[in-house]
Protein backbone atom coordinates (compact mmCIF):
# COMPACT_ATOMS: atom_id res chain seq x y z
CA UNK A 1 0.00 0.00 0.00
CA UNK A 2 2.76 2.28 0.25
CA UNK A 3 2.98 3.60 -3.70
CA UNK A 4 -0.89 4.80 -2.88
CA UNK A 5 -0.92 8.65 -3.63
CA UNK A 6 -1.05 10.76 -0.92
CA UNK A 7 -1.96 14.31 -0.62
CA UNK A 8 -0.33 16.89 2.35
CA UNK A 9 -2.56 18.47 4.67
CA UNK A 10 -3.35 22.08 2.59
CA UNK A 11 -5.97 24.15 3.67
CA UNK A 12 -6.66 24.71 0.40
CA UNK A 13 -8.00 21.75 -0.08
CA UNK A 14 -10.79 23.23 2.44
CA UNK A 15 -10.06 26.67 0.89
CA UNK A 16 -11.40 25.25 -2.70
CA UNK A 17 -14.50 23.24 -0.76
CA UNK A 18 -12.90 19.86 -2.21
CA UNK A 19 -14.85 16.90 -0.93
CA UNK A 20 -13.73 14.60 1.86
CA UNK A 21 -14.54 10.91 2.47
CA UNK A 22 -14.36 11.12 6.09
CA UNK A 23 -13.79 7.20 6.96
CA UNK A 24 -13.76 6.87 10.27
CA UNK A 25 -16.25 5.82 12.78
CA UNK A 26 -19.70 7.72 12.92
CA UNK A 27 -19.00 8.57 17.00
CA UNK A 28 -15.80 9.88 15.77
CA UNK A 29 -17.25 11.93 13.11
CA UNK A 30 -19.97 13.52 15.73
CA UNK A 31 -17.30 14.95 17.67
CA UNK A 32 -15.85 16.39 14.54
CA UNK A 33 -15.17 16.63 11.15
CA UNK A 34 -13.72 18.58 8.50
CA UNK A 35 -16.41 21.11 6.74
CA UNK A 36 -17.55 19.38 3.48
CA UNK A 37 -16.60 15.92 4.36
CA UNK A 38 -19.31 13.10 4.28
CA UNK A 39 -19.12 10.00 6.47
CA UNK A 40 -18.44 7.16 4.85
CA UNK A 41 -16.84 4.36 7.34
CA UNK A 42 -14.82 1.47 6.47
CA UNK A 43 -15.77 0.01 9.82
CA UNK A 44 -19.29 1.09 12.04
CA UNK A 45 -19.11 1.90 15.62
CA UNK A 46 -19.30 -1.06 17.05
CA UNK A 47 -16.57 -2.94 14.35
CA UNK A 48 -14.83 -0.11 15.35
CA UNK A 49 -15.31 -0.70 19.37
CA UNK A 50 -13.99 -5.03 18.74
CA UNK A 51 -11.07 -3.82 16.85
CA UNK A 52 -9.33 -1.63 19.71
CA UNK A 53 -10.25 -3.97 22.44
CA UNK A 54 -8.82 -6.33 19.68
CA UNK A 55 -5.92 -4.12 19.41
CA UNK A 56 -5.41 -3.49 23.02
CA UNK A 57 -5.47 -7.29 24.00
CA UNK A 58 -3.06 -9.22 20.92
CA UNK A 59 -1.85 -6.52 18.67
CA UNK A 60 -2.06 -4.31 15.42
CA UNK A 61 -1.71 -7.36 13.25
CA UNK A 62 -4.43 -9.09 15.52
CA UNK A 63 -6.62 -6.26 15.45
CA UNK A 64 -6.46 -5.69 11.55
CA UNK A 65 -6.94 -9.62 10.63
CA UNK A 66 -10.00 -9.21 12.58
CA UNK A 67 -11.54 -6.09 10.74
CA UNK A 68 -11.32 -7.87 7.60
CA UNK A 69 -13.36 -10.75 9.22
CA UNK A 70 -15.97 -8.15 10.52
CA UNK A 71 -15.58 -6.00 6.61
CA UNK A 72 -15.92 -8.81 4.15
CA UNK A 73 -18.18 -10.04 1.57
CA UNK A 74 -21.44 -7.85 0.96
CA UNK A 75 -20.43 -5.31 3.32
CA UNK A 76 -16.84 -4.51 2.50
CA UNK A 77 -19.00 -4.66 -1.05
CA UNK A 78 -21.71 -1.87 -0.05
CA UNK A 79 -18.97 -0.08 1.15
CA UNK A 80 -16.62 0.44 -1.70
CA UNK A 81 -20.24 1.13 -3.42
CA UNK A 82 -20.52 3.75 -1.35
CA UNK A 83 -17.16 5.46 -1.88
CA UNK A 84 -17.71 4.74 -5.90
CA UNK A 85 -20.75 6.31 -5.95
CA UNK A 86 -19.68 9.86 -3.84
CA UNK A 87 -16.45 9.50 -6.48
CA UNK A 88 -18.48 9.61 -9.38
CA UNK A 89 -20.18 12.63 -8.45
CA UNK A 90 -16.80 13.96 -7.12
CA UNK A 91 -14.13 13.08 -9.13
CA UNK A 92 -11.84 14.82 -7.07
CA UNK A 93 -12.89 13.71 -3.50
CA UNK A 94 -9.81 13.01 -1.23
CA UNK A 95 -10.11 10.51 1.68
CA UNK A 96 -9.02 10.45 5.00
CA UNK A 97 -8.94 8.88 8.45
CA UNK A 98 -7.98 10.51 11.85
CA UNK A 99 -4.18 10.44 10.97
CA UNK A 100 -4.54 9.49 7.33
CA UNK A 101 -3.07 5.88 8.04
CA UNK A 102 -4.38 2.33 8.06
CA UNK A 103 -8.26 2.93 7.65
CA UNK A 104 -7.72 5.51 5.19
CA UNK A 105 -4.74 3.22 2.96
CA UNK A 106 -7.34 0.20 3.51
CA UNK A 107 -10.25 2.06 1.65
CA UNK A 108 -7.85 3.14 -0.74
CA UNK A 109 -6.67 -0.63 -1.94
CA UNK A 110 -10.09 -1.42 -1.91
CA UNK A 111 -10.83 1.13 -4.25
CA UNK A 112 -7.41 0.94 -6.39
CA UNK A 113 -8.56 -2.87 -6.51
CA UNK A 114 -12.07 -1.95 -8.60
CA UNK A 115 -10.02 0.67 -10.58
CA UNK A 116 -10.79 3.62 -8.77
CA UNK A 117 -7.27 5.60 -7.38
CA UNK A 118 -7.91 8.60 -5.21
CA UNK A 119 -5.58 10.15 -2.59
CA UNK A 120 -5.88 10.04 1.41
CA UNK A 121 -4.28 13.22 3.52
CA UNK A 122 -1.14 12.81 5.00
CA UNK A 123 -1.64 12.38 8.70
CA UNK A 124 -5.26 12.70 8.12
CA UNK A 125 -8.18 14.54 10.20
CA UNK A 126 -5.52 15.48 13.00
CA UNK A 127 -3.30 17.43 10.54
CA UNK A 128 -6.20 19.12 8.73
CA UNK A 129 -7.41 20.45 12.36
CA UNK A 130 -4.33 21.46 13.28
CA UNK A 131 -3.47 23.75 9.84
CA UNK A 132 -7.14 25.19 10.53
CA UNK A 133 -6.46 25.25 14.51
CA UNK A 134 -2.96 27.09 13.26
CA UNK A 135 -5.28 29.71 10.89
CA UNK A 136 -7.49 30.95 13.69
CA UNK A 137 -4.11 31.45 15.35
CA UNK A 138 -2.86 33.60 12.72
CA UNK A 139 -6.25 35.36 12.58
CA UNK A 140 -5.68 36.99 16.27
CA UNK A 141 -2.79 38.72 14.73
CA UNK A 142 -4.63 40.53 12.05
CA UNK A 143 -6.44 43.89 12.48
CA UNK A 144 -9.46 43.35 14.23
CA UNK A 145 -12.52 46.16 14.62
CA UNK A 146 -15.40 44.74 17.30
CA UNK A 147 -18.98 45.50 16.86
CA UNK A 148 -21.06 46.05 20.20
CA UNK A 149 -24.22 47.85 21.17
CA UNK A 150 -27.54 46.55 23.46
CA UNK A 151 -29.69 44.05 22.26
CA UNK A 152 -31.41 44.07 19.19
CA UNK A 153 -29.38 46.55 17.65
CA UNK A 154 -28.78 44.37 14.52
CA UNK A 155 -25.20 43.85 15.00
CA UNK A 156 -24.89 40.15 13.49
CA UNK A 157 -26.74 41.86 10.30
CA UNK A 158 -23.94 44.36 10.35
CA UNK A 159 -21.35 41.91 10.56
CA UNK A 160 -23.32 40.47 7.22
CA UNK A 161 -23.44 43.49 5.07
CA UNK A 162 -19.28 43.46 5.26
CA UNK A 163 -17.09 41.45 2.86
CA UNK A 164 -14.61 41.10 5.96
CA UNK A 165 -17.46 40.19 8.80
CA UNK A 166 -16.80 36.91 10.65
CA UNK A 167 -20.32 36.03 12.14
CA UNK A 168 -19.26 33.71 15.24
CA UNK A 169 -22.43 33.25 16.41
CA UNK A 170 -23.11 31.64 13.08
CA UNK A 171 -19.98 29.53 13.31
CA UNK A 172 -22.03 28.87 16.93
CA UNK A 173 -25.19 28.57 15.34
CA UNK A 174 -26.86 30.45 18.68
CA UNK A 175 -27.49 34.20 19.00
CA UNK A 176 -25.02 34.08 21.52
CA UNK A 177 -28.18 35.04 24.41
CA UNK A 178 -30.66 33.21 26.51
CA UNK A 179 -32.96 32.92 23.71
CA UNK A 180 -30.32 32.58 21.09
CA UNK A 181 -30.58 28.89 20.60
CA UNK A 182 -31.03 27.64 17.40
CA UNK A 183 -33.26 24.75 16.56
CA UNK A 184 -31.10 23.01 14.58
CA UNK A 185 -28.57 20.66 17.13
CA UNK A 186 -25.28 23.15 18.04
CA UNK A 187 -22.32 22.54 16.78
CA UNK A 188 -19.41 20.43 18.65
CA UNK A 189 -16.66 22.60 19.53
CA UNK A 190 -14.52 21.13 17.27
CA UNK A 191 -17.08 21.52 14.49
CA UNK A 192 -17.32 25.35 15.54
CA UNK A 193 -13.63 25.85 15.38
CA UNK A 194 -13.80 24.12 12.63
CA UNK A 195 -16.45 26.68 10.88
CA UNK A 196 -14.29 29.49 12.23
CA UNK A 197 -11.40 28.47 10.51
CA UNK A 198 -12.96 27.51 7.05
CA UNK A 199 -14.29 31.28 6.73
CA UNK A 200 -10.66 32.42 7.87
CA UNK A 201 -9.58 31.00 4.74
CA UNK A 202 -11.09 33.73 2.86
CA UNK A 203 -10.48 36.84 4.97
CA UNK A 204 -6.38 37.32 4.94
CA UNK A 205 -7.01 41.00 5.92
CA UNK A 206 -8.86 43.06 8.37
CA UNK A 207 -11.53 41.30 10.47
CA UNK A 208 -14.87 43.03 12.44
CA UNK A 209 -16.47 40.76 14.46
CA UNK A 210 -19.44 40.98 17.23
CA UNK A 211 -18.70 41.65 20.61
CA UNK A 212 -19.54 38.52 21.96
CA UNK A 213 -18.39 36.81 25.37
CA UNK A 214 -16.06 33.81 25.11
CA UNK A 215 -19.15 31.75 25.27
CA UNK A 216 -21.17 31.56 22.23
CA UNK A 217 -24.30 29.19 23.41
CA UNK A 218 -22.21 25.43 23.87
CA UNK A 219 -18.91 26.82 21.83
CA UNK A 220 -16.06 28.79 23.20
CA UNK A 221 -14.20 31.54 21.38
CA UNK A 222 -10.55 29.80 20.95
CA UNK A 223 -9.01 32.02 23.88
CA UNK A 224 -5.71 33.57 21.29
CA UNK A 225 -8.64 35.16 19.17
CA UNK A 226 -10.63 35.92 22.49
CA UNK A 227 -8.02 37.77 23.79
CA UNK A 228 -7.10 39.73 20.86
CA UNK A 229 -10.92 40.45 20.42
CA UNK A 230 -10.70 42.16 23.93
CA UNK A 231 -7.55 44.71 23.18
CA UNK A 232 -9.29 45.67 19.31
CA UNK A 233 -10.54 49.09 18.60
CA UNK A 234 -14.77 49.05 19.15
CA UNK A 235 -17.61 50.62 17.40
CA UNK A 236 -21.05 50.40 19.17
CA UNK A 237 -24.51 50.69 18.03
CA UNK A 238 -27.11 52.17 19.31
CA UNK A 239 -30.60 52.61 17.99
CA UNK A 240 -34.09 53.64 19.78
CA UNK A 241 -36.05 51.32 21.68
CA UNK A 242 -38.71 50.83 19.36
CA UNK A 243 -36.40 49.69 16.30
CA UNK A 244 -34.29 47.67 18.53
CA UNK A 245 -37.77 45.84 19.35
CA UNK A 246 -38.62 45.29 15.63
CA UNK A 247 -35.40 43.29 15.52
CA UNK A 248 -35.64 41.21 18.70
CA UNK A 249 -39.11 40.63 17.34
CA UNK A 250 -37.79 39.38 14.21
CA UNK A 251 -35.04 37.63 15.47
CA UNK A 252 -36.61 35.65 18.65
CA UNK A 253 -40.11 35.06 17.43
CA UNK A 254 -40.06 35.55 13.46
CA UNK A 255 -37.28 33.65 12.37
CA UNK A 256 -37.89 31.12 15.28
CA UNK A 257 -41.56 30.73 13.83
CA UNK A 258 -40.01 30.21 10.35
CA UNK A 259 -37.29 27.61 10.89
CA UNK A 260 -39.38 25.39 13.73
CA UNK A 261 -42.37 25.70 10.64
CA UNK A 262 -40.23 24.49 8.29
CA UNK A 263 -38.43 21.73 9.89
CA UNK A 264 -41.88 20.36 11.94
CA UNK A 265 -44.71 21.10 10.05
CA UNK A 266 -47.65 23.98 11.51
CA UNK A 267 -48.48 22.15 14.82
CA UNK A 268 -45.34 20.62 16.18
CA UNK A 269 -43.13 23.47 15.01
CA UNK A 270 -45.53 26.00 17.10
CA UNK A 271 -45.61 23.87 20.53
CA UNK A 272 -41.56 23.38 20.00
CA UNK A 273 -41.04 27.02 19.11
CA UNK A 274 -43.31 28.03 22.87
CA UNK A 275 -41.55 25.35 24.48
CA UNK A 276 -38.50 27.02 23.63
CA UNK A 277 -39.10 30.54 24.32
CA UNK A 278 -40.77 29.32 27.91
CA UNK A 279 -37.98 27.67 28.60
CA UNK A 280 -35.33 30.37 27.67
CA UNK A 281 -37.45 32.66 29.89
CA UNK A 282 -37.66 30.15 32.61
CA UNK A 283 -33.85 29.95 33.07
CA UNK A 284 -33.03 33.69 33.99
CA UNK A 285 -35.66 32.93 37.13
CA UNK A 286 -32.19 33.83 38.83
CA UNK A 287 -31.25 37.28 37.49
CA UNK A 288 -34.95 38.56 37.32
CA UNK A 289 -36.06 37.47 40.67
CA UNK A 290 -39.56 35.05 41.16
CA UNK A 291 -42.03 38.35 40.86
CA UNK A 292 -40.73 39.94 37.37
CA UNK A 293 -40.43 36.32 36.18
CA UNK A 294 -43.81 35.43 36.97
CA UNK A 295 -45.08 38.98 35.56
CA UNK A 296 -43.21 38.19 31.99
CA UNK A 297 -44.38 34.77 32.03
CA UNK A 298 -48.06 36.10 32.64
CA UNK A 299 -47.47 38.63 29.52
CA UNK A 300 -45.88 35.37 27.24
CA UNK A 301 -48.47 33.05 27.56
CA UNK A 302 -50.53 35.99 26.53
CA UNK A 303 -48.73 37.00 24.14
CA UNK A 304 -48.58 33.35 22.76
CA UNK A 305 -52.65 33.52 22.63
CA UNK A 306 -52.62 36.60 20.51
CA UNK A 307 -49.47 35.10 17.95
CA UNK A 308 -52.38 31.93 17.66
CA UNK A 309 -55.25 34.63 16.83
CA UNK A 310 -53.45 36.57 14.11
CA UNK A 311 -51.28 39.15 16.07
CA UNK A 312 -47.70 38.42 16.52
CA UNK A 313 -46.61 41.74 17.81
CA UNK A 314 -48.24 41.35 20.99
CA UNK A 315 -44.70 39.57 21.92
CA UNK A 316 -43.81 43.13 22.27
CA UNK A 317 -45.57 42.98 25.72
CA UNK A 318 -43.18 40.90 27.24
CA UNK A 319 -39.82 41.51 25.26
CA UNK A 320 -39.57 45.50 26.01
CA UNK A 321 -39.51 45.17 29.67
CA UNK A 322 -36.87 42.32 28.62
CA UNK A 323 -34.79 44.52 27.45
CA UNK A 324 -35.42 47.39 29.31
CA UNK A 325 -35.30 45.45 32.60
CA UNK A 326 -32.74 42.85 32.19
CA UNK A 327 -30.70 42.89 28.83
CA UNK A 328 -30.14 46.93 28.68
CA UNK A 329 -28.80 46.85 32.35
CA UNK A 330 -26.61 44.26 32.25
CA UNK A 331 -24.76 45.68 28.80
CA UNK A 332 -24.34 48.71 30.63
CA UNK A 333 -23.12 47.20 34.09
CA UNK A 334 -20.46 45.39 31.43
CA UNK A 335 -19.93 48.80 29.28
CA UNK A 336 -18.54 50.12 32.14
CA UNK A 337 -15.94 48.25 33.19
CA UNK A 338 -14.45 49.01 28.96
CA UNK A 339 -11.80 51.41 28.11
CA UNK A 340 -13.97 53.95 26.67
CA UNK A 341 -10.86 55.00 24.83
CA UNK A 342 -11.25 51.72 22.79
CA UNK A 343 -14.15 53.16 21.34
CA UNK A 344 -13.50 54.73 17.60
CA UNK A 345 -17.37 55.53 17.27
CA UNK A 346 -20.52 55.39 18.62
CA UNK A 347 -23.56 56.76 16.37
CA UNK A 348 -26.62 54.31 14.86
CA UNK A 349 -26.47 51.42 12.60
CA UNK A 350 -25.96 53.13 9.46
CA UNK A 351 -23.04 54.98 10.33
CA UNK A 352 -21.31 51.99 12.30
CA UNK A 353 -21.49 50.30 9.04
CA UNK A 354 -20.09 53.09 7.16
CA UNK A 355 -17.40 53.30 10.11
CA UNK A 356 -16.69 49.74 10.13
CA UNK A 357 -15.78 49.87 5.84
CA UNK A 358 -13.76 53.09 6.64
CA UNK A 359 -11.68 51.35 9.50
CA UNK A 360 -11.31 48.22 6.99
CA UNK A 361 -10.27 49.98 3.92
CA UNK A 362 -7.86 51.78 5.80
CA UNK A 363 -6.22 48.69 7.64
CA UNK A 364 -6.31 47.47 4.51
CA UNK A 365 -4.05 50.00 3.05
CA UNK A 366 -2.10 49.98 5.91
CA UNK A 367 -1.16 46.95 5.71
CA UNK A 368 -0.63 46.67 1.92
CA UNK A 369 2.50 49.61 2.73
CA UNK A 370 4.03 47.94 5.59
CA UNK A 371 4.49 45.31 3.30
CA UNK A 372 6.27 46.94 0.24
CA UNK A 373 10.15 47.12 0.70
CA UNK A 374 11.67 49.63 2.27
Amino acid sequence: MSDLPLVEPDLALLHERRVLIDVRAPVEFAQGAMPGAVNLPLMDDEERRAVGIEYKQRGQQAAIALGERLVSGSIKDARVAAWQRLIETHPDAVIYCFRGGLRSQIAQQWLAEVGCLRPRVRGGWKALRQALCARIDTAAEQPLLVIGGLTGCAKTPLIEALDNGLDLEGCARHKGSAFGRHPLPAPSQIDFEHAMGQRLLSLPGPLVVEDESRHIGAANVPLTFWHAMQQAPRLRVEMPLDWRLRQIQKDYIDDLWAIYRRQCGEWLGWALMRKQLASSLSRLKKRLGGARLARLQRLQQLAFREHARGNPQAHEAWLAPLLTEYYDPMYRYQLEKRDTTQFLHVGDWDSCLAVAREWSATAEQRAGESALPA
